[in-house]
């Protein structure tokens, strides 16, 4: 599908020689009759509802600027970790990137105020906040002297805990070790919610489950059923406990090197990616709930005012006097 904007350079030297091409207007000009390719680097594969989104975007500009510029999207971290595709961004080598919402905290620690626990609602509720200029605009804004300009935030997903025995209530996971993302902010939830967090690599998940190293692990459904956890934790409790959000962030070489009218169009198909990806997640979501189940995966409803409960103090430590107004707007708009 669309495989001429998937072809990834054999090595990252290859493709390092190519990055050299870049034009002052965004992108290269190898495509011919002076078409820009803008290099969007993805950690994820390129059936991902984010990527879905992308390429569909790519052919929506392509189309409105008759030609002019289209997207070459990298899946796979073909252009190495989020990390590094971060600096490159930075430094104008390659001009998109997808990126995990908790990075951005090492650019502006305000930025954990987006990445609370029981921080939204609903997906809708995430994505209209986080892309509502009025709430987050300054928050955004000021990454822009880093050479990072946010264009959207895309939902991730919502996190949830499985295990191998059930959990419903937070007593449930006393003494029970569950991987985290790799941060002090996310161990701390998890012993709020009861449990002990450990963070962990996430290859090393299965192994460390199967052998009692772990007892069980959060993630979204579709990282839980593509990685095929539920056979070694087969119990799915929706705690519902954090939605992340994801980043599409441009290089300000880039952007800035576009005219008015194709800034223009850009982000108005931007935005409409949003809505795109936020669907397609929801379908991915449902497919692998279903092969999750097939699998032998149960999935059990639990008392999630609890576990929310639980976790407050956590916000009470992250908010500050310079992210206070983020968090009472996201808070105000709760469905």
């Amino acid at each position: 599908m669309r495989t001429k904007k998937l072809i990834a350079l054999a090595s990252v030297a290859l493709l390092a020689a190519g990055l050299a091409g870049c034009s002052s207007g965004g992108g290269d000009d190898k495509a011919g009759g002076g078409q820009h390719v803008l290099r969007v680097a993805f950690n994820q594969n390129a059936q991902h509802p984010q990527a879905q989104a992308i390429l569909e975007m790519s052919d929506a500009l392509e189309e409105a600027t008759d030609g002019a510029y289209r997207l070459e999207l990298y899946p796979d971290a073909t252009l190495g970790a989020q990390e590094a595709t971060i600096e490159q961004v930075q430094s104008g080598t390659i001009d998109l990137a997808v990126v995990a919402g908790s990075l951005l905290e090492n650019f502006n620690p305000d930025f954990a105020v987006v990445n609370l626990p029981y921080m939204y609602s609903s997906p809708e509720h995430q994505m209209s906040v986080l892309n509502d200029d009025d709430i987050v605009g300054d928050l955004y804004g000021t990454l822009d002297a880093q050479n990072i300009h946010i264009l959207a935030a895309y939902h991730g997903g919502v996190r949830n805990v499985y295990s191998k025995e059930p959990v419903r209530t937070p007593a449930d996971l006393e003494g029970k070790k569950i991987r985290v993302i790799g941060s002090d902010t996310n161990v701390k939830m998890m012993e709020l919610m009861g449990g002990v967090g450990t963070p962990m690599a996430q290859d090393e998940v299965y192994t460390a489950i199967q052998s009692g190293v772990l007892d069980g692990a959060e993630n979204n459904e579709l990282i839980y059923s593509s990685l095929s956890h539920a056979e070694i934790a087969p119990y799915y409790s929706r705690t519902a406990h954090l939605m992340m959000p994801d980043y599409l962030i441009a290089s300000p070489t880039f952007w800035n090197g576009l005219d008015d009218d194709t800034k223009e169009i850009f982000q108005d198909l931007v935005t409409k990616s949003v809505d795109t990806q936020l669907a397609a997640f929801d379908a991915a979501t449902q497919e692998a709930i279903a092969a999750a189940k097939d699998a032998g995966a149960e999935f059990i409803d639990v008392d999630t005012d609890a576990f929310r409960e639980a976790v407050l103090p956590l916000h009470d430590e992250i908010i500050t006097d310079s992210n206070r107004a983020v968090y009472d707007a996201i808070n105000a708009a709760r469905d």
